[in-house]
């Protein structure tokens, strides 16, 4: 058979989909398991911790207090992307500096200048702070969003932790308020 639905006999006597045997061996005989499947020319990174780094060689990372400035004079959008309930937990910051709430799992959709899901503030120029809880997950988004094209991308050293800690504009959310964000 050919085409796309093209089948092979595995050694055990089932069948297996083509898709499954492409994304299930190598680009060749004997490659090494970390080179197999799909993205045989993508990093492959010796875990999270090197994937973190490599993100941060592409961001030029900012203190919580420069993160301020930059919200406080209209220079940067500064985008919390932690889950309502840490949020809730540990705090947001001060409403009069307008963050935006962009939770992780859109966010690239949301800053994509190209995509129909896109937000106002979304360019290629634009300059966007990442913020997370420690600076962690926000490294890997802002580097997500650089790779996207858009370049002045960036995070918060230390996170919303940092800017607590920097004794920065914060707000609580109410129980009024936390009902509204979860329904």
């Amino acid at each position: 058979m050919g085409g796309l639905v093209s089948t092979t006999t595995a050694p055990h006597g089932s069948v297996t989909h083509w898709e499954t045997k492409l994304f299930s061996s190598g680009p060749a005989a004997g490659a090494a398991a970390r080179d197999r499947g799909r993205g045989w020319d993508a990093p492959v990174y010796d875990g999270v911790d090197d994937q973190l780094a490599d993100a941060r060689t592409r961001l030029d990372r900012v203190s919580a207090r420069a993160a301020f400035q930059e919200v406080l004079y209209g220079r940067a959008v500064l985008v919390d992307i932690r889950p309502a309930a840490q949020r809730a937990a540990e705090g947001e910051v001060a409403e009069h500096l307008r963050p935006l709430v962009v939770e992780r799992n859109v966010l690239e959709w949301r800053f994509d200048p190209r995509h129909e899901a896109r937000l106002p503030q979304a360019g290629f120029e634009a300059r966007v702070i990442v913020l997370c809880q420690e600076g962690y997950t926000s490294s890997l988004g802002a580097d997500a969003l650089v790779r996207l094209g858009v370049a002045r991308a960036t995070d918060v050293v230390g996170g919303f932790a940092a800017w607590q800690a920097a004794g920065l504009p914060v707000a609580h959310l109410t129980s009024d308020v936390l009902r509204r964000a979860t329904r």
